[in-house]
């Protein structure tokens, strides 16, 4: 029978056969083969190991050299893998695998080969030691090979280096042991890891100190477990966890339950824990105890309460002492005023003793007067009406009260220019009783004809200072941090100059009641300058005129009821302008 011939023509012109075109596919799926187990042999990417069945190297590919720093010159019917691998993880690998051996090289390849002769295909770590002697973790595979009748004729190690991904492990395993002994050194939370459903994940000694609970009897229960029974029935620990889903972090304070049944004030923290896709991971709970500090300001708050309530009876009974002082006070006044002026004159023996009642009688009245203001202000029972008041006009009314004064002393007083008309919120009166006392002070502890000067000034849209510099001895820091100690006198109380040590600490609260601010600076040897600072105030509305401008009240009374006049007094300027409307 003649052979089917197909129309497929070689270079050279013939007409190939079948049988041609299969022996010619052959030829090239050996070519590809050998070309592939070339660049398979020939990589350096990994070492390509091959042994008899003895275990004696018969085959040491580039990757080999590239890797373990031998040429296959040098290994090949030479030496087994045993000769590069760490001998005691083989040996301590033959004893695991319960192997005995007779010679020193049989046992550590035997354990190498151990599942791969059994047809079990093995991957393992394994220390590789260079030429060199330096080693380096390698990942390791090994096969058997065999011929036709499976008989094993020798192996395969394939191995790659494994140094990049150790020190990844390491550097992920360090980190991950310093996170925890982080977390375990914190002492005053309790750190929780829940998972996305809110189950513990973990749980560390802070938390078992705190809640109760081991690690090993939490992990994997609900966080809602730490909530009061009422709170999980009415939804709290769900809603705090939506709460946590919504925005990421949610913090509460709270009473929790220990594993004992008891409860503890906590301050809670909820943290959402997200991958670099946004995908919820998790939660971070911070818990800490906070009873203990609930309890001291609870105490605190207490003590506070009864510290305001005593200071209240303190101020009640020095302002009903204070006025039942008053009445026989202004008696013993008024009858020394009266001997000193009586007819036929005091002996001068007698002048000098009435003069003596009469210096102590009315430093006393100063005395129970500042006492009285300050118990009053204390009380919180201080009226002020606040309105907008000229500070040049209250000015000329200080001068003229102030500068007799300073002229017995022979200490020359400065005053602002009368052109600084500007004006301030504020009580009048109480305004007025302010620069008196910095006034009086300041005369009061100046040397011999030294100055006082009184300064003005806008320090911002809404704020003016005013100041007053005199040229007194001057005071060090340790007594400008006690200025506004009530009866603290700075050691002047052995000194000539009379004194409560109060009219500061008045002058300060009333400052401080108009929305103000007081302070003072100092150089000893120099003087020192006292400033408050108050709410700068638009200019009233005129009230001059009022008699021209303002219809008189007809009042209708009968015929035979005599007409009388009444004399209103009045201080208080916004008072004026409503009563005259």
């Amino acid at each position: 029978m003649a052979k089917k011939v197909l129309g497929v023509q070689n270079s050279d012109g013939r007409v190939a056969t079948t049988e041609g075109i299969a022996e010619l596919q052959h030829q090239e799926s050996l070519i590809k083969t050998g070309a592939l187990q070339n660049a398979i042999f020939n990589s350096a990417n990994f070492s390509s190991i091959a042994t008899d069945e003895n275990g004696v190297v018969q085959l040491f590919n580039v990757g080999a050299e590239r890797m373990l720093g031998y040429l296959a010159v040098e290994v090949v019917n030479k030496i087994t893998p045993v000769d590069i691998s760490d001998p005691q993880e083989l040996i301590t690998r033959s004893i695991a695998l319960g192997l005995e051996f007779a010679t020193a090289i049989a046992p550590g390849f035997e354990a190498l080969v151990f599942k791969a002769s059994r047809g079990i295909e093995d991957i393992y770590e394994l220390t590789y030691i260079r030429k060199d002697n330096s080693r380096f973790p390698a990942m390791l595979s090994v096969t058997a090979l065999r011929n036709d009748q499976e008989g094993i004729i020798g192996y395969l190690l394939i191995g790659t280096d494994n140094t990049a991904r150790k020190q990844a492990e390491d550097k992920l395993r360090w980190a991950e042991e310093s996170f925890r002994l982080m977390v375990e050194s914190v002492t005053d939370y309790a750190i929780v890891m829940l998972d996305p459903e809110g189950c513990v994940v973990s749980w560390n000694s802070s938390a078992e100190r705190i809640q109760g609970y081991r690690a090993e009897d939490i992990v994997g229960q609900h966080f809602s477990r730490f909530y009061l029974a009422e709170d999980v029935v009415n939804g709290k620990a769900q809603s705090d966890m939506e709460k946590v889903r919504a925005n990421g972090r949610f913090e509460d304070e709270g009473w929790r339950v220990r594993k004992d049944g008891s409860s503890f004030w906590a301050n809670v923290i909820y943290t959402a824990i997200r991958d670099q896709f946004g995908n919820l991971r998790g939660f971070a709970k911070l818990t800490r105890d906070q009873t203990e500090n609930r309890q001291v300001e609870s105490a605190l708050i207490d003590a506070k309460s009864a510290a305001e309530k005593a200071n209240r009876a303190k101020s009640d009974f020095l302002s009903s002492m204070s006025h039942e002082l008053r009445s026989p006070l202004n008696a013993i006044l008024g009858f020394a005023q009266l001997m000193e002026s009586d007819s036929p004159s005091p002996t001068p023996s007698q002048a000098a003793n009435i003069k003596q009642i009469l210096q102590g009688g009315w430093y006393l009245l100063d005395l129970i007067d500042e006492i009285l203001d300050l118990a009053v202000i204390e009380s919180g029972r201080l009226a002020l009406s606040l309105e907008s008041v000229s500070i040049s006009e209250v000015m000329i009314e200080c001068q003229a009260m102030i500068e007799p004064q300073a002229q017995k002393r022979g200490i020359r007083m400065t005053f602002p220019q009368r052109s600084f008309d500007n004006f301030v919120k504020v009580d009048r009166t109480r305004f007025k009783q302010i620069l008196i006392n910095l006034l009086s002070n300041a005369i009061k502890y100046n040397r011999t004809d030294g100055t006082v000067v009184v300064a003005c000034a806008t320090i911002a849209p809404e704020r003016i200072r005013i100041s007053v510099t005199d040229t007194g001895v001057g005071l060090s820091a340790e007594k400008q941090a006690q200025m506004f100690q009530s009866f603290n006198r700075l050691g002047q109380e052995a000194g000539a100059e009379e004194g409560t040590g109060i009219g500061l600490v008045v002058t300060k609260r009333l400052v401080e009641l108009m929305g103000g601010e007081i302070g003072v600076e100092s150089t000893i040897g120099v003087g020192s300058v006292f400033w408050i600072e108050l709410t700068a105030a638009a200019s009233p509305q005129s009230v001059t005129g009022i008699t021209e401008s303002t219809p008189v009240v007809q009042v209708h009374v009968h015929n035979d009821v005599p007409l009388r006049t009444l004399l209103y007094v009045e201080d208080n300027q916004a008072n004026l302008s409503w009563s005259s409307s």
